[in-house]
C-alpha cells in the first residue's frame, strides 16, 4: 500500500477547515487532493 502524502494530522487540520465552514472544492484545490479523497478521509477521521 502506498504511503499517503499527508499525515493524519496534517488530514485533521483539514478537516476542522471544513468544519469551520471552508467548502470542499476550495480545500481540494488548496491542498491539491481530489473530493473523493477528502470523503474518504472524513469517513475514516470524520
Amino acid at each position: 500500500m502506498r504511503k499517503s502524502k499527508f499525515t493524519e494530522s496534517q488530514i485533521m487540520a483539514i478537516l476542522k477547515q471544513n468544519e469551520a465552514g471552508v467548502p470542499v472544492p476550495e480545500l481540494c484545490r488548496e491542498h491539491g487532493i481530489s473530493s473523493a479523497s477528502f470523503y474518504k478521509w472524513r469517513s475514516k477521521y470524520g
